[in-house]
């Protein structure tokens, strides 16, 4: 009986470090976000990517650190700021449109990269194919290219006496010369003359605008980009200051008369749930690139106001948010 005892309590002792050793903790997730603009003036598509990822089970400072680079404005700064990621050794990096991509596809052929905000995937050499993108890299296309027409015909329907339409585009963004073609068509299919302002810098912006009102523009659409997205207060106040009816391709360009695109903050959602999955061991290569399933066609009342105009019922009745 004496020896028996002793046996348990020396069983006891054993088993005891293995009973107090603490569980195993979750792992930390690292993503990098290879942005356009600063955290400040891309809040909406920031909170929604986190909120996703909070009701995945992510939770920032205990599963989950994001480390966030923009490039503010410039194109040129993404192949610096992805290489900067990989040095961190991110587990998945983030980017919004094609620059910031390609950037990070060319940075790095293991950690998986989620796009966003990329309006041709395959024809920019970013993925092999939607259905099977390849490599480290998936995530969604933004479908830009083919919605410029829509935007020219709407811009058309809310100023009809429109006979020249200019387009504010940033040509060295390899992405924008099949957008600036598509508006280029419509404009002339619709009866008006279509002019390029070819913008590569801040500083081109208002000299931009002055060549619009110079060349008589009736109206403007604007191209989505970093340098256009990261300069949106400047080009509205333009728009307002020289009275020029102005289409854009998200409502990020807040007190723009006018906008109709893919609904970003439901995107970024969209991202975070490509994010889990991967982290839960798919592999990019066998997620196919989405494309948008949610547009959105918002109108500024009070801007329209300003410039003198009103707004067609039939137009109206097809806007998703009217702002007043």
């Amino acid at each position: 009986m004496h020896s028996l005892a002793v046996a348990l309590f020396s069983l006891a002792v054993l088993a005891a470090p293995l009973a107090a050793e603490p569980k195993s903790p979750k792992p930390l997730y690292r993503i990098g976000m290879l942005e356009r603009t600063s955290t400040s003036s891309n809040v909406a598509n920031l909170d929604s990517f986190r909120r996703e990822l909070h009701s995945l089970g992510y939770v920032e400072g205990r599963n989950l650190v994001i480390e966030y680079r923009s490039a503010d404005g410039h194109d040129e700064r993404f192949p610096g700021l992805a290489a900067e990621l990989v040095e961190l050794k991110v587990d998945l990096i983030v980017s919004r449109g094609t620059p910031a991509a390609l950037a990070a596809k060319n940075a790095t052929g293991t950690i998986p990269v989620v796009i966003t905000g990329v309006g041709d995937p395959v024809g920019q050499g970013v993925v092999a194919s939607l259905a099977h993108p390849g490599r480290n890299v998936t995530g969604l296309s933004a479908v830009v290219t083919e919605i410029y027409p829509k935007r020219v015909q709407l811009l058309k329907e809310l100023v009809p006496s429109a006979t020249r339409i200019a387009g504010l585009f940033n040509l060295s963004n390899p992405a924008l010369p099949p957008q600036w073609k598509e508006v280029e068509a419509t404009a002339r299919s619709l009866g008006t003359h279509p002019l390029l302002l070819d913008v590569r810098s801040r500083e081109d912006l208002e000299p931009a605008f002055e060549t619009a009102v110079r060349q008589h523009a009736d109206a403007l659409i604007v191209g989505l980009e970093t340098l256009t997205l990261a300069n949106q207060r400047l080009i509205v106040e333009l728009a307002a200051r020289h009275r020029l009816p102005a289409m854009y391709a998200s409502r990020e360009f807040a007190g723009g008369l006018v906008s109709y695109g893919v609904n970003y903050p439901d995107m970024y959602r969209r991202a975070a749930s490509f994010a889990d999955r991967i982290f839960k061991g798919a592999r990019p290569s066998d997620l196919p690139v989405e494309q948008p399933t949610k547009f959105e066609l918002v109108v500024n009342r009070k801007t329209a106001k300003a410039l003198g105009l009103t707004i067609p019922p039939a137009l109206l009745a097809r806007v998703d948010d009217v702002i007043e």
